[in-house]
């Protein structure tokens, strides 16, 4: 780990926290399975004709999923790309998500980040995490 990577929000105890809750990282095929473990598993609201609103499960690991939460408004405040990240989630044109839904998603994708590191045995590249967002091309025309 670089000496430079505390100042982009990610520390040792952050890792060393993450890796004490969710264990053995090989266990675990998918990322899907991680978010389930951490409560961000989205769920949605629903019976009959009624169709409510989507939230996560919040069936997890509660201190997991604390940490992911403040790692991730750590990442907003110090890293660009988690910043852009995060201000594409809440000012996008179709479903512009709200300030705590952007960042329970930012949470998320460093989950993603963290099991794609650990299982692939791979280096952080900040071009690849904002690469691998799957924007349609509305978003793209405009830009």
């Amino acid at each position: 780990m670089s000496p430079n990577v505390e100042k982009e929000g990610v520390g040792i105890r952050t890792v060393s926290g993450f890796l004490a809750e969710v264990g053995d990282i090989s266990r675990f095929d998918t990322p899907k399975e991680l978010q389930k473990l951490a409560g961000l598993a989205l769920v949605e609201n629903s019976s009959g004709k009624h169709k409510g609103e989507t939230t996560i499960s919040r069936r997890g690991r509660k201190r997991l999923r604390y940490l992911l939460f403040e790692v991730a408004m750590s990442l907003v405040a110090k890293n660009a790309e988690f910043r852009e990240l995060h201000h594409y989630y809440t000012t996008r044109k179709q479903n512009p998500l709200k300030k705590m839904q952007s960042l329970m998603a930012v949470a998320a994708k460093l989950l993603r980040v963290f099991f794609a590191m650990l299982t692939k045995g791979v280096d952080y590249d900040p071009k690849k995490m904002l690469s691998d967002i799957k924007r349609p091309s509305v978003y793209l025309q405009a830009a």
